[in-house]
């Protein structure tokens, strides 16, 4: 098995995240330092990261969370603020946040220690649509801003992808996207003239937020599973 699904098996980090733990030269096979992260490995190979033993993979688990407003979207901060492993009961490992969500925004998050599902939600390649419902500033929104919006707008990083886009209300949108560029959707109102002023993930995939309670917690039966892991191309 490549190191970087390895790592990613045994709940290290994604299998992304496992990649730059590589190429840092945190991890050593056999005592030694390896960079390749598609060094090819077994249970038998002695893994370690940072001096610790990987040992292979964990029983898989995928949490749903809605998020409040406050906490941020890692396993770990310098900076001693909340975190949304924190909302999760009991003890499960390593758990690490599927995607992003910025602090002062809400809605459905998963974390997860499979490597291999967080990559396949994660990356453009395969088009998981995700719907955001925001609010936003200099309401009426014109339809001529929805359509840009559907059309793809142009960034700094590049045009986007069109976007399926609900005017809710006159100063509410609902935005499906499958990319996941940094601050994505509040750049793509931003430059159409209508700044956000607040974000929820509503849905996931095949996922959807639904009356969950804000703060809860809980893990996704084996058919969400199976649905998450069909969802996109």
């Amino acid at each position: 098995m490549r190191l970087a699904k390895y790592l990613a098996h045994g709940g290290v980090a994604s299998r992304r995240a496992s990649e730059e733990i590589i190429r840092e030269g945190r991890v050593t096979v056999g005592g030694e330092i390896v960079t390749d992260p598609a060094r090819d490995v077994d249970d038998a190979s002695g893994v370690a990261v940072d001096g610790v033993a990987v040992r292979g993979a964990e029983h898989r688990v995928v949490f749903v969370v809605h998020k409040p407003a406050g906490y941020v979207s890692t396993a770990k901060d310098t900076h001693d603020r909340r975190k949304v492993t924190d909302l999760i009961p009991g003890s499960h490992g390593r758990l690490y946040p599927v995607g992003r969500l910025d602090a002062d925004s809400t809605g459905l998050l998963l974390l997860t220690n499979d490597g291999d599902l967080a990559h396949r939600l994660t990356h453009p390649s395969f088009e998981v649509p995700k719907t955001y419902r925001v609010k936003v500033a200099k309401s009426p929104i014109s339809q001529r801003a929805v359509e840009r919006l559907r059309q793809g707008v142009r960034l700094d990083d590049g045009r986007t992808a069109p976007a399926r886009v609900v005017r809710v209300s006159p100063s509410v949108l609902e935005i499906t996207i499958h990319e996941g560029r940094k601050h994505q959707v509040k750049r793509m109102c931003e430059a159409v003239g209508h700044p956000v002023t607040s974000l929820q993930r509503i849905r996931f995939g095949p996922l959807e937020l639904g009356d969950m309670a804000v703060g809860a917690a809980r893990p996704l039966t084996g058919a969400e599973v199976e649905r998450l892991r069909r969802s996109g191309v």
